[in-house]
């Protein structure tokens, strides 16, 4: 199982980013995908989930209306608009059965990613 993040860097507030997480080693149409983010010294967030057997989505609400999730084959997207500095985190991709549903929080043992790192700053 592999799960592999990209697409991370600095930019200007106000400027799109869009990050992706290549996945591979497991049947990602019967999972659901998150991503979330880590600032030190703070709690991970959740920002984006979609589940992709019924194409579900939830969105944080520091996020609705800027943020997309999405996915293409074994691929999942976040097409990050809008940017704000309280953006800045280290994004991680994460994978769960999908039958847990939006709500359920990810563990450790479930398919995460090393994260890529978004810095928004003038």
């Amino acid at each position: 199982v592999q799960v592999v993040e990209s697409g991370g860097g600095l930019v200007q507030p106000g400027e799109p980013l869009r990050l992706s997480c290549e996945t591979s080693g497991f049947r990602l149409d019967v999972y659901a995908v998150g991503w979330f983010r880590q600032v030190p010294g703070k709690q991970r967030e959740g920002v984006a989930k979609l589940n992709n057997k019924n194409n579900a989505t939830d969105y944080a609400d520091s996020v609705k209306g800027r943020f997309t999730i999405s996915r293409d084959r074994d691929t999942v997207y976040l097409q990050m608009n809008n940017l704000k500095p309280d953006d800045s985190a280290v994004y991680l991709c994460v994978a769960w059965p999908a039958p847990y549903g939006l709500g359920y929080a990810p563990k450790e043992y479930d398919f995460w990613g090393q994260g890529t790192q978004v810095t928004v700053s003038s």
